[in-house]
Parts: C-alpha cells; structure tokens; sequence
C-alpha cells in the first residue's frame, strides 16, 4: 500500500481498455469508458456571481444531507473558473466539461503557491494544451443510470500513447 505504479507501467493496462469513442462505449452498454481524445482543447471561463453562489449552496446542501464527518463539503470555496475539454473521438466531436476534481485542485494548488491567476491559468493552459497531448492522455468518461445517455468527462489521465496511437494523430 502507497505504492504508485509508474508511469511508464500505466499504458500497459490502461491502453488495452481504451474504447475508440463514447459513442461505441454506449453502444456496448457501458457506462464508464475511457477514451483517447483527438486534437484535445482545453479551454476556461469565468463564472459568474450567480453560478458561484448556486455551487457553494450546493455544496452545503449536500454537506447537510451527509454525516458530520463530512462538514469540510460545505466549507468548499468553488474554483472561479468552468473548465471544459473539445475533443474528438473515433465516432464525433465533444464539449464537455471537466468534472475531474484533479483539474479544480490543481487550480488552488497553484494559487496557494502564491501564482497569480493568469499565471495558474497558463500553467493548466500548458499542462492540458500542450504537455498531456505530446506526452498522451486518457479520458474517462461516464454516464448516471438515471441519465444514460448524458456522458461527462470524469477525469483526465497523462498515459502515454502507443507507437501505434501516436501515428494517429
């Protein structure tokens, strides 16, 4: 236990489950895939006020309906920013929006260093725009029961590409 696989090992697992696209994931009943997006755009915008105030109420709604081991939900401060990723896949382009905590995180870690806004800003710019797609990324992607046929991006994955992928491009 706390042990991390290298990152040299991960594409030996993780490339054999790739799927070409959502859309064949869903095909096959799937409701969790991952997926190695093409020409990957990631991209922000600026919250406003309204959607900022509606997340933290959120989040304290949730925190109410949970244990009191879980009152740090309701003190979340939500990033200022919307994150998305455009991408394609085998089958159609997406615009998702990144629901993967990592990319928020990453966003206050960054902050917390003492980087200004715009200088955390044109880090994740260059981590997701630049670093991911030359080095290879994965996305995983999902569906809810009640909502199968709504996919979200659940998170994002640096797994290098195979030989083979990387002719793809």
């Amino acid at each position: 236990m706390g042990k991390e696989m290298p990152k040299s090992e991960r594409s030996k697992l993780l490339n054999p489950l790739v799927m070409p696209s959502v859309e064949q994931a869903a095909a096959r009943g799937n409701s969790l895939a991952l997926v190695r997006p093409k020409l990957p755009k990631f991209i922000y915008k600026k919250k406003t006020v309204d959607q900022l105030e509606e997340e933290r109420a959120s989040y304290k709604l949730a925190a109410a309906q949970t244990s009191f081991f879980d009152e740090d939900l309701a003190a979340l401060e939500p990033t200022p920013y919307e994150f998305r990723f455009k991408f394609q896949d085998a089958d159609s382009a997406h615009n998702f929006s990144n629901g993967d905590w990592e990319a928020h995180a990453m966003y206050f870690a960054g902050r917390k260093r003492g980087m200004s806004e715009a200088e955390v800003l044109d880090w994740m710019d260059h981590t997701f725009n630049v670093e991911y797609p030359q080095r290879g990324m994965l996305f995983a992607v999902g569906n809810q029961a009640k909502r199968p046929q709504t996919w979200q991006l659940l998170g994002v994955l640096r797994v290098d590409a195979t030989e083979q992928e990387a002719f793809n491009f």
